[in-house]
């Protein structure tokens, strides 16, 4: 990292943040493959042979035995797993996904049509006796023949409408289709990390754009802070809003739009004292960078998965210091990193 950003001047390194690297995440997706006799939960190995992954070390030991339990779901919901070379069968996923706060699930079966829908109803209520932890459970439908992970229709089988989280006593809520990070201790540590670093600064109004579930807008807001997220995914959105509520913040606004849109619609009204921003790998970038830089903002917090775009960015915002950069480990045994930044406007 301190090479990518070999061209800037940077005030301080904070040492990294790490976590466990065994049993940290909270998100399993699985590729059901084999047949509907021999389901097998994981992924295709280099040969094409199925590889088991329920009882993967990065999973804790309660969510292992729950995807092996699924594996006899499947086999007794008899849905076969659908075949990608010939473009037949009904399950393509499995998603489970962990609340470490209470250790409760939420469930998705992926599936290629409505036609199994009626089989795994009839398995589910024995599934949700024997583990009473899950949730939520759902069917996404994704019909396309290709190797995308979702589709847009969410089905409701059974069970509440969200899962709960907290993290350092804010509460943060997921649906189906909203983002939360994979792994809970490292996460908790960069919104905590972000809360303690605008702390001092005491802002009056913040911009969070990509904003997710709103874990750090949530994070960083006060009673008398005018906090505004904004996120394209309207599921996340509803999420925010929510923990918003549980927290008692009546000066936030909460907007399902286009982060990049959204700041060049409004920039010229109201610039804050903060814009937060934690995009998806691609980055920013042009364009918002150069919004950035025109409107500038007093402080910049620029949390990034991906550290080839955040130099990029970062070199293309000007009139700025580059104050802080830690690195936190949020996915152990790779090389993928989350790095959190601070920029201060150069005045």
């Amino acid at each position: 990292m301190q090479q990518l950003l070999a061209s800037f001047t940077v005030t301080e390194w904070l040492p990294p943040v790490s976590g466990a690297d065994s049993g940290f995440r909270n998100k399993a997706k699985m590729v059901v493959l084999g047949t509907a006799q021999q389901p097998v939960l994981g992924i295709p190995g280099p040969d094409g042979e199925p590889v088991n992954l329920c009882d993967c070390p990065l999973y804790p030991a309660d969510m292992q035995q729950l995807l092996q339990r699924l594996q006899l779901f499947v086999r007794q919901a008899g849905v076969p797993p659908y075949r990608v070379d010939k473009a037949k069968g009904e399950l393509k996923y499995i998603l489970l996904t962990r609340a470490q706060v209470s250790g409760e699930f939420m469930l998705r079966f992926v599936l290629r049509s409505t036609e199994a829908i009626p089989r795994i109803e009839q398995q589910l209520p024995a599934l949700l006796h024997e583990f009473p932890a899950i949730k939520v459970v759902t069917v996404n439908l994704q019909p396309v023949h290709m190797a995308r992970l979702e589709g847009e229709q969410e089905i409701w089988l059974a069970g509440e409408q969200r899962l709960r989280e907290v993290f350092n006593d804010v509460p943060l809520y997921m649906r189906p289709k909203s983002f939360f990070q994979t792994n809970p201790q490292v996460a908790a540590a960069l919104y905590q990390s972000a809360r303690d670093w605008l702390q001092p600064l005491a802002p009056t109004a913040i911009w969070d754009l990509f904003c997710g579930v709103g874990g750090f807008g949530l994070h960083c807001a006060t009673s008398s802070t005018r906090l505004t997220g904004i996120e394209i995914e309207a599921e996340a959105i509803a999420c925010a809003q929510l923990s918003a509520a549980h927290l008692g913040l009546e000066n936030v606004s909460f907007q399902a739009l286009d982060s990049t849109d959204f700041a060049l619609g409004n920039a010229a009204l109201d610039v804050p004292d903060v814009v937060i921003v934690n995009p998806p790998r691609r980055g920013i970038g042009a364009t918002l960078c150069r919004q950035l830089s025109a409107f500038a903002p007093a402080h910049i917090l620029y949390s990034s998965c991906n550290s080839q775009s955040l130099a990029r960015d970062l070199a293309a915002i000007d009139g700025y210091h580059l104050q802080r950069v830690q690195l936190f480990d949020m996915f152990p045994h790779t090389d993928h990193f989350e790095v959190l930044t601070l920029l201060n406007r150069i005045d």
